[in-house]
């Protein structure tokens, strides 16, 4: 298929329409200037053939396309082709009959583009179908070399020259088709992804959800059919066991009844008895009483003994008494005898303390009287020395240093004669004492025992009193422990008491009861409900409303569950009928949130549930919500309207009216029975107080029992204290009024006085030695006075200076001592009066006991004269009663006989009670039994077919062979799976999996068709890449040796090929390989520009000879060749391509002259036009050319330059 005419209007430079005839089937040249539009007729061609890269026509868009982008009135643009189709063979498919193809592609403004083929409007897809089939597809064109593809093929990598080989190949074609099946296998593994996600994701885990549920199904049929099966024996037991136990209760009720006949036939029997012995009876006491009666002796003698008894008992009375207080008089005088030592010794040691003050302040007060004199003395010294006249007085015998030495004369005379008299009085006292001593010692053996006795006794209170110090109890801790048990009683008394009286005014509270069972737990019996309920104070104002909203349920009894009502009913010997709450079985309705919250909206502040408004334990919430409900309190009948009718909630009004949502309305007054629960709340407090003072009692109980053996101790050792102390007592007076005593107080005396007489003594000579050194001292200053009068008298100034200072501080201290001597006298005299006072109670005490213990002798000796005289009474009262005593003895037999027929016949009233119980027992038993066969026979029908074969050997109703205690605990079982499956069981299971798993098979089945179109499109792959493989190797073969010849042809003795790169393979790529002479060149660049460009030419020449096509496109392939290679360039189309067309561009004469057909492109007037030459020379070509043609808009520089450079 070659060109024979090509027809250009409106297209780039062809304003007008050009028609181009003439095309050599072989070898076409195309030259003319630079603008000539010379290229555009290859542009032409390639528009036609269906190029849609803009850029290869040098254009931008369809507008560059058409006559100066239609500015010149030209608005489209059309060029049509007309082939020559002769050639059958090459012909494309379908157009074998036809001798010309004309091909027509039109674009107009704006944007319209249409094709035709033949004259016939066609597809953009047909026309480029029809040229690919003739291996013209214009989008991959091997078939056209534009210029610039040389300098592209120099500067391609390996892979690049591989790629060009492939073209060539056409393995292109695999590589399209490879990469449509791995976008097919792509689509595939999404869809095999999707399908995959759709089964783990949707389809897996429903089967597996609805597999897990049709177990259970299965599970669930099964424990029907099986709980069937069971049922069917467990009832066929109960029915057969229900008529056994019929018949027994029959037989019991006919025995009973039998028995009670039996029991009334003896009672008969026993009354007649008792009859007759008290008729008996009767007759012994009228003969006793007439023989009692002869003078009325027995009753006297009874009325004495009575009397004396009364007699006896009072005085006895009086005597306990008494005896009672003497001991109570005696504890307080113990007590105060103790108290009386305790503040004798504290009156001793204060006594020594004021001695001991008074001592040290006689001391201060001489020392100040000594200052006081030193200091008068001094002052009157110095007077004297500055005047020369003294104020003497009586006792200063002149004035000066001579009156004050005369003074001290004088005292030291007086001291002497003290001296003197107090050795006289201590040489007298010294021979008493001795006197004495021997006295003393006289009596030494006499006193010796006693003095042991009183130490050892002594010695044992000490012992005692520390015992009773460290026994960890004492008098006050006992009276303390004893106040507060009797506080702790009476406050339980007085409370238990209020709250019996609190219980009477609400008798309906009471709720009586006796252990059921031994061991009864009373813990599960909570109490009435109104007494779990608590009221806060705040809502007292709502306890109507709250009394009328629980209503008869406040005053149930709530227990914890339904077996612990059975047994108060059935044992508990109830008082009166009792409503009970068992917790466990109660359910309460409760007021939805919506409905408190649209409440609460109606009327905000004035509505409230009655549940919310009072307290309670929770183990008993179920009850309290039981008893209230979901019932509203409102403060108004309006609101309370409001609410009931526009809720639908039951409500109750703070004055009792209570609104129903039914349309009923009470109320009017509040009832009398308003107001129990404040009741309650006061009885709660007051119960709550004395389980609080309970507990207090039983603390100080349980602290009694712990101290029990520490106040034992503190007794024992209390009463041995007062007894050791009574004897000690005793010892002393004994011990004080002995002669030994009298003479060691004598002797004591005499030592005190020598004692203070040794101490006048030395204070005699100490007053002496001072006053014989102030006279020595005296002398002193008179000699220095005589020498030194000025300095004499100065020294004496401040001496008396110093000495008024002193003498000041002295004064402080006297008065303070003066001060404390007066505050210990004080207390000293305060102490005497408090033992003198103790003194008179313990007298007074001591008196009242003895006259106590006078009375005390005197009751006694009444109660044993009375205790003779009602001895000597009952003495005769026994005597007469002897008499007498047959008539008893009879009587007490007949007494005996009657009591023992009064206890047959409350026996027999028993036996027939409780045989009256067990008949009832009995009949209520059969009803049961009775009742539940009937239910049995009703709701089970095939026991009316079947009940011949209860019981029988060798069937299903074989009781011997069946383990009932296991049946039944496996029915049990059975019945809870089934309970639990029948909630969780999904009877449509079976439909459901059933098309959830034939959706899992088409979706398995699915991935498995789309698994083998993955293998096949794999396989396919696998097979076009071997293909391919063998292809490349084929055309490489052939292109490489086509490369070497057509290179020698154009540089003769030089020879070039195509290999993979050194150490890879033909699929990593293919680079060129250049010999010039008998050299291997290395590299290209060792190449001159024009050798390199052979090197692209003849690979392109040789690509293009591989696989020829019936029409070459070359555009200025030429241009940078010498004219001699361009001459071998025209020769080698002429000889190795034969049969193709080619159609070439070019300005060199060594093409023109190979070609067959010339076509010369001038531009004229803004206008190309083309003309055609056959075998042209150059010199012709450009003769009448002057190279001043206009280039259009389309001009290319860079060819420009290139022919400027030629």
């Amino acid at each position: 298929m070659r060109i024979e005419e090509l027809v250009i209007d409106g297209f780039k430079s062809y304003p007008v329409r050009t028609a181009i005839t003439g095309w050599d089937p072989s070898f076409n040249a195309i030259t003319g200037l630079n603008g000539s539009g010379k290229s555009n007729i290859l542009d032409a061609i390639c528009f036609v053939l269906g190029i849609t890269n803009m850029s290869q026509m040098r254009a931008s868009n369809q507008v560059d396309l058409i006559y100066k982008r239609g500015q010149a009135g030209v608005v489209k643009a059309s060029v049509s082709i007309i082939f020559d189709n002769s050639d059958k063979d090459n012909s494309p498919v379908g157009f074998q009959d036809q001798k010309q193809i004309t091909v027509t592609r039109q674009i107009a403004l704006p944007n319209v583009s249409k094709y035709f083929l033949n004259g016939h409007k066609s597809q953009q897809a047909t026309i480029q179908s029809l040229f690919q089939s003739v291996q013209l597809n214009i989008n991959n064109p091997n078939f056209v070399i534009m210029q610039g593809r040389i300098t592209k093929v120099l500067n391609m990598r390996p892979q690049e020259i591989l790629g060009m080989v492939e073209e060539a190949a056409g393995t292109r074609m695999f590589e399209e088709r490879k990469d449509k099946a791995k976008k097919t296998m792509g689509k595939k593994e999404k869809r095999v992804e999707e399908l995959q996600n759709i089964l783990d994701e949707e389809i897996t885990p429903k089967l597996e959800k609805l597999r897990a549920e049709k177990r259970s199904y299965i599970a669930y049929q099964k424990s029907v059919s099986e709980l069937e099966r069971i049922g069917r024996k467990l009832r066929a037991y109960e029915w057969t066991d229900g008529q056994k136990k019929l018949a027994k209760y029959e037989a019991d009720i006919l025995a009973a009844n039998k028995k009670q006949d039996d029991i009334k036939t003896q009672k008969m029997k026993a009354l007649k008895a008792i009859t007759a012995a008290e008729k008996e009876m009767a007759g012994v006491t009228k003969r006793r009483d007439a023989e009692m009666s002869k003078g009325g002796k027995l009753k006297k003698l009874q009325d004495e003994v009575t009397e004396q008894g009364k007699k006896v008992a009072k005085i006895r009375a009086q005597a306990e008494i008494k005896l009672e207080t003497i001991k109570e008089e005696e504890k307080k005088v113990v007590t105060l005898d103790a108290q009386l030592k305790e503040a004798n010794a504290i009156y001793a040691k204060k006594k020594k303390e004021v001695e001991k003050v008074s001592s040290q302040f006689t001391k201060i007060k001489d020392k100040h009287t000594e200052f006081e004199t030193k200091l008068a003395s001094d002052e009157e010294l110095l007077q004297t020395l500055l005047t020369g006249l003294s104020s003497s007085n009586a006792k200063n015998k002149g004035g000066g240093y001579m009156g004050q030495l005369a003074d001290a004369k004088a005292r030291i005379a007086q001291a002497a004669s003290e001296e003197q008299q107090n050795k006289v009085k201590l040489s007298m006292n010294e021979k008493e004492l001795a006197n004495l001593e021997k006295k003393m010692q006289a009596f030494a053996k006499e006193a010796g025992d006693n003095m042991k006795k009183l130490e050892n006794v002594q010695a044992a209170v000490e012992g005692l009193e520390g015992k009773i110090k460290n026994c960890g109890w004492g008098a006050e801790q006992d009276r303390e422990l004893e106040r507060q048990l009797r506080e702790a009683r009476d406050l339980c008394k007085n409370l238990a008491e209020q709250r019996e009286r609190v219980k009477s005014r609400i008798p309906r509270l009471n709720f009586d009861y006796e252990d059921p069972t031994p061991n009864f737990d009373r813990r599960k019996v909570k109490g009435v409900a109104a007494q779990l309920i608590t009221l806060p104070e705040e809502h007292y104002n709502k306890a109507t409303a709250l009394e009328i909203a629980g209503g008869g349920k406040l005053f149930n009894v709530v227990i914890e569950d339904e077996k612990v009502g059975k047994d108060l009913i059935k044992n508990g010997r109830l008082k009166k009928r009792v409503t009970f709450i068992p917790l466990n079985k109660i359910n309460a309705r409760t007021l939805a949130n919506q409905e408190l919250q649209a409440a609460t909206r109606l009327a905000p502040g004035k509505v409230r549930t009655a549940l919310s408004l009072v307290g309670y334990e929770e183990e008993v919430s179920k009850a309290i919500a039981y008893i209230f409900s979901d019932t509203l309190v409102c403060d108004d009948p309006n609101t309370a309207k409001e609410v009931t009718f526009k809720i639908g909630v039951k409500s109750v009004t703070l004055d009792g009216d209570v609104y129903d949502p039914s349309g009923t309305l009470s109320g009017g007054s509040a009832p009398s029975s308003t107001q129990t629960l404040i009741q309650v709340q006061e009885l709660i407090g007051v119960e709550n107080k004395f389980r609080e003072a309970q507990h207090r009692l039983q603390t100080l109980m349980q602290e009694e029992q712990r101290t029990q053996n520490a106040r034992n101790n503190w007794k024992g050792l209390t009463r041995d204290l007062e007894i050791k102390q009574h004897e000690l007592k005793l010892l002393q007076e004994q011990v004080g009024g002995s002669n030994a005593s009298l003479i060691a107080g004598e002797v004591e005396k005499v030592k005190g006085i020598i004692d203070n007489l040794r101490q006048a003594l030395q204070s005699a000579k100490d007053r002496q030695q001072e006053a014989k050194e102030e006279c020595k001292k005296l002398e002193r200053d008179m000699d220095e006075f005589k020498n030194n009068k000025d300095g004499k008298i100065e020294e004496l100034k401040v001496n008396i200076a110093a000495q008024k200072t002193a003498l000041q501080k002295n004064s402080v201290i006297v008065k303070t001592q003066q001060k404390e001597l007066q505050a210990a006298n004080m207390e000293l005299e305060q102490l005497e009066n408090d033992i003198s006072g103790e003194k008179e109670q313990l007298e007074e005490a001591r008196a009242g006991i003895e006259a106590l213990h006078q009375e005390l002798d005197k009751l006694v000796n009444q109660v044993a004269s009375s205790e003779a005289e009602h001895a000597k009474a009952e003495e005769r009262l026994q005597e007469e009663m002897a008499t007498l005593s047959r008539f008893d003895e009879e009587l007490k037999a007949l007494d005996r006989d009657i009591k023992k027929h009064k206890e047959q016949i409350t026996q027999a009233d028993l036996d027939t009670q409780q045989l009256d119980h067990d008949i009832q027992g009995y009949m209520t038993e059969k009803n049961k039994v009775a009742h539940a066969i009937s239910k049995l026979e009703s709701t089970n029908e095939w026991i009316e077919t079947d009940k011949d074969q209860f019981g029988k050997e060798g069937t299903q109703y074989d009781f011997k062979s069946i383990d009932l205690l296991g049946l039944r605990q496996k029915a049990e079982e059975l019945q809870a799976m089934h309970d639990g499956l029948k909630k969780k069981v999904n009877t449509k299971v079976m439909n459901m999996i059933d098309s959830v798993e034939k959706k899992e098979t088409d979706l398995k089945k699915n991935m498995a068709i789309v698994n083998e179109d993955k293998t096949k499109i794999e396989e396919t792959i696998e097979e076009l890449d071997r293909y391919k493989r063998d292809a490349l190797q084929k055309t490489w073969e052939k292109v490489s040796k086509d490369f070497g010849d057509i290179f020698a042809e154009l540089l003769p003795g030089n020879f070039a090929k195509l290999q993979p790169p050194d150490g890879q393979d033909l699929m990593d790529g293919l680079e060129v390989k250049v010999q010039l002479g008998t050299v291997w060149k290395q590299s290209l660049t060792e190449l001159s520009g024009g050798q390199r460009s052979l090197i692209a030419l003849s690979l392109i020449m040789a690509l293009l000879q591989f696989k020829p096509a019936p029409m070459y496109i070359l555009d200025e392939i030429d241009a940078a060749l010498d004219l001699s290679h361009t001459q071998h360039i025209g020769q080698l189309f002429r000889t190795r391509f034969k049969g193709s067309q080619f159609i070439v561009v070019s300005l060199k004469e060594g093409l023109f002259t190979n070609a067959n057909v010339l076509f010369r492109a001038r531009f004229r007037d803004g206008t190309s036009i083309v003309e055609r030459t056959a075998q042209r020379s150059t010199s012709a070509l450009y003769a009448n050319g002057n190279g001043n043609g206009e280039d259009d808009e389309n001009q290319n520089p860079r060819r420009a330059r290139r022919i400027a450079g030629s």
